[in-house]
């Protein structure tokens, strides 16, 4: 199946699941410091701070349309509004293409609308991947770090080391490592996959901002990502990580329909509520 392929069929299947989006949501296209993107405005107007969600895709497909769903229902259940931004893409754009995109848009955003104690980052799969990266670099640099984080199904690692990559092989419905490697090899391109902006799990993870992590039982990434939580934790990062037992790879896409989805987006707007609500305290 060629790159091409697998992006129309991620549009298509998701764009279905994107149909459920809470009506009277509005969608706005937006540029965001020059990255594409779209404004996702739940129906309350009253937004308590702004999520910028990175979709997934393995690097080389997805975008704010195929997402837009997800980031509009983990947005309304946390009374954000969400900046959803269409990063490029491998291999056309291979690493660190993805990343500078998030750090643009990221940037843009305390520039012209907000402080950094009212921005949450999220994101599934890759879009995890690039929500980590981001704060790490954004660290190193000396820069403002949001209030919260979020990671639905993240890929902690992009060096194929982990143990759930052989022994969950035969119980992951959807991931095959098989299939997945040569899509992720694609965005790593000539670098070493154990850079910590490409595999956050080895990178220093001191001074992270709370994270939330939610991956399911049945995913081959489980083991990178119980791995990272315990190493962010052992740097004294505020960890949730929730292992949601017979789940799969991002399962939340799922909602409205799947109750397992629902919940598990009830639960991210309840600590992304609780994280700003300890910022407005604090000003």
């Amino acid at each position: 199946v060629s790159i091409s392929q697998l992006r129309a069929s991620m549009e298509k299947g998701n764009w279905f699941l994107s149909l459920a989006i809470p009506c009277g949501t509005e969608i706005l296209p937006t540029s965001a410091g020059g990255v594409p993107a779209e404004w996702v405005l739940p129906p309350s107007k009253s937004y308590c701070g702004t999520l910028l969600f990175l979709h997934g895709g393995a690097f080389v497909m997805g975008s704010p349309r195929s997402h837009r769903g997800l980031a509009a229902r983990i947005a309304a259940a946390s009374h954000l509004r969400a900046l959803v931004i269409d990063y490029r893409l491998a291999p056309e754009h291979p690493f660190p293409a993805a990343l500078e995109d998030t750090l643009i848009a990221y940037r843009w955003l305390l520039k012209e609308h907000c402080r950094a104690s009212e921005i949450v980052l999220a994101g599934d799969s890759a879009g995890g991947n690039l929500v980590l990266a981001a704060l790490l670099a954004l660290r190193a640099a000396g820069e403002a770090l949001p209030a919260a984080a979020v990671c639905l199904s993240p890929a902690t690692a992009l060096d194929g080391k982990g143990e759930s990559l052989r022994t969950l092989a035969e119980r992951d419905p959807v991931l095959r490592a098989e299939t997945v490697g040569p899509l992720v090899a694609a965005y790593v391109g000539d670098h070493d996959p154990a850079e910590p902006l490409l595999s956050p799990l080895y990178g220093d993870l001191h001074g992270l901002p709370p994270l939330l992590l939610q991956v399911g039982s049945d995913e081959i990434l489980l083991s990178d990502v119980i791995s990272f939580a315990e190493r962010a934790r052992q740097a004294g990062v505020a960890v949730e990580l929730e292992i949601w037992e017979g789940m799969w790879h991002v399962w939340q896409i799922g909602a409205p329909w799947m109750p397992e989805a629902t919940r598990a987006i009830q639960r991210i707007g309840a600590f992304i509520q609780r994280q700003l609500a300890v910022h407005t305290q604090a000003a």
